[in-house]
């Protein structure tokens, strides 16, 4: 983990966040200061994210939290995962539960899920943007689909939330150029974890926004009829980030899922 860019704050019940694909450990400023009052809260930034080095060779999203987590020395940990970072965080309980003490979820993929038509087709234009060079491009439909989602133009979305996500995300296409434009060969730790739901024993919170992307409210749906002890709470007025939209509710959500 020395290679990682890693941050801790405060003391008492340990507390991981992990950002998700369009973001790095700077998403959760809205939330940092104020859990440090509660508890012992890391933050790091994934591979090829952030402050992190590019993906090279081959390597593993849950292999690097399995080692943060050991390397930590304090016990099992509450994980948060906002999207990738929930997958993320998902796979991590399913492959050492003994690492886990509570989990949440926000707006997670699912391996193996089925996308939709349409988003296939945005994730299909940003890769023609990014052939052709056009980063500007490529984050702005990652702005679209994401952070706007399917229901709302940009010019109904905070212009500050919008250069805050973007701004992380062309850090994310930065050092994948810097990787030669490889994605890297990523190995999970449980190859077929999207199947394994049922194995997640750990009270486990399911957090979505109103305005995601639809196939992100029916896995949350799954994941609360397939983990044993889950319940899904939905977050209205935001989409795919929603502690950056709507920091407050999403903050006694989970803080009281926490206490």
């Amino acid at each position: 983990m020395s290679d990682l860019y890693v941050e801790r704050a405060g003391e008492g019940s340990p507390v991981v966040l992990l950002h998700e694909g369009i973001g790095d450990s700077r998403m959760w400023d809205p939330q940092w200061d104020s859990y440090a009052e509660r508890f012992l809260v890391v933050r790091f930034d994934m591979r090829g994210f952030g402050q992190s080095p590019p993906v090279l060779g081959m390597f593993s999203l849950s292999g690097d939290l399995v080692e943060l987590i050991e390397g930590l020395d304090v016990g099992p940990v509450t994980l948060i995962g906002m999207s990738l970072g929930g997958s993320v965080a998902m796979e991590t309980t399913i492959a050492r539960p003994e690492l886990v003490s509570r989990l949440v979820v926000v707006g997670p993929g699912l391996r193996g899920f089925e996308m939709n038509d349409e988003t296939k087709a945005g994730w299909e234009e940003e890769e023609a943007a990014l052939e052709r060079g056009d980063d500007d491009e490529a984050v702005e439909i990652n702005m679209r689909m994401w952070v706007d989602g399917p229901s709302r133009s940009p010019d109904q979305v905070d212009p500050v939330l919008r250069r805050k996500v973007g701004e992380m995300q062309r850090r994310a296409i930065d050092l994948w150029r810097e990787s030669g434009e490889q994605d890297g060969n990523h190995q999970p730790l449980v190859e077929d974890w999207g199947e394994r739901l049922g194995e997640i024993s750990v009270p486990t919170l399911i957090l979505v926004g109103e305005l995601d992307r639809p196939e992100m409210r029916e896995i949350a749906e799954r994941l609360e009829a397939e983990i044993l002890d889950a319940r899904r709470e939905t977050i209205a007025g935001t989409a795919h980030v929603p502690n950056m939209e709507r920091p407050e509710e999403f903050d006694r959500l989970v803080l009281d899922f926490l206490s």
